[in-house]
């Protein structure tokens, strides 16, 4: 009878380990981004509820983690909050991998100061003297004569490279405090009357204890918000950007379902939900010639 049980028990362990592991390759594999995490995070949550046996895993690590993952084929899809650099697509291609990219969301990249700070407009030239660390007081902006606390992004975040290529046109202040998420920017500016930070827009929606700032493209300018979501789509509002995902040209039917789902209708409603933008036609016809759907 111990001699029966054990064998039970074997074959059972074995049975649980090989649908482990039959569950593990038939997995997504989804990494990168931490602006597009909590998003695709809801995404598959609601995918694997309405597809009973289908399995993603979703990580962050930041778009350059996502990007490098899908170079060394250990993620389906890498979450990409800029557009792969013209180097990366070359060593994928090296490495074969084709790189097709899809668009999901619109984000207004959003500048975010402490609520007790009456600086909420600010030109794209003003934002980049602050993070390059050139205008050091808020005097100089009509604000308090308070030192400005600069709170910005890890080099590996695609939101700091698309901030830092955009606006400053040079380097990150020295003094600029690099935090590891998009939670984190906005926790530290929350408490910090003198702090200024930039975030996803899906992260302010509802958040408290913050301004969102205005942005005029140029001194003159008409000034937009982020939270507009005309000025967004129209890039009335400058600091607008597509939330992208990389996937390797050959990907599986699996892939190109769970793509599917994210630019559906219900896809698209679920990125509003989240706080972020549907895509415009533009980029719904863009997917259409990039990877056909």
């Amino acid at each position: 009878m111990k001699k029966y049980t054990k064998i039970v028990a074997i074959t059972t362990l074995a049975l649980c380990l090989c649908a482990s592991n039959v569950q593990a390759r038939n997995m997504i594999q989804i990494k990168g981004s931490d602006t597009l995490i909590n998003l695709v995070q809801k995404l598959s949550e609601i995918y694997m509820e309405k597809n009973p046996g289908k399995y993603i895993a979703v990580t962050g690590g930041g778009s350059g983690t996502g990007i490098a993952a899908l170079m060394n084929n250990t993620c389906d899809i890498a979450d990409a909050s800029r557009n792969m650099k013209p180097k990366e697509i070359s060593r994928a291609v090296s490495l074969g991998i084709d790189p097709k990219r899809v668009v999901i969301a619109m984000d207004g990249l959003s500048v975010i100061v402490n609520e007790n700070n009456y600086v909420t407009k600010l030109t794209m030239d003003e934002i980049g003297k602050i993070f390059r660390g050139e205008c050091t007081n808020w005097s100089e902006l009509g604000g308090d004569n308070t030192p400005i606390t600069l709170y910005g992004r890890q080099s590996n975040s695609g939101t700091f490279v698309f901030f830092r290529d955009l606006l400053l046109k040079g380097d990150y202040s020295s003094r600029m405090k690099r935090m590891n998420g998009n939670s984190q920017v906005v926790e530290a500016v929350k408490y910090d009357k003198s702090g200024i930070g930039y975030v996803g827009v899906g992260y302010v929606k509802e958040a408290t204890g913050l301004n969102v700032v205005s942005v005029a493209a140029h001194a003159g300018a008409e000034y937009a918000s982020p939270l507009n979501s005309q000025d967004v789509k129209s890039g009335k509002y400058p600091i607008a950007r597509p939330l992208n995902q990389y996937v390797n040209g050959t990907f599986s039917a699996d892939v190109k379902d769970f793509l599917l789902f994210e630019v559906s209708p219900e896809g698209q409603r679920i990125v509003e939900e989240e706080g972020f933008f549907a895509i415009p036609k533009e980029y719904v016809d863009f997917n259409k010639k990039s990877v056909g759907i």
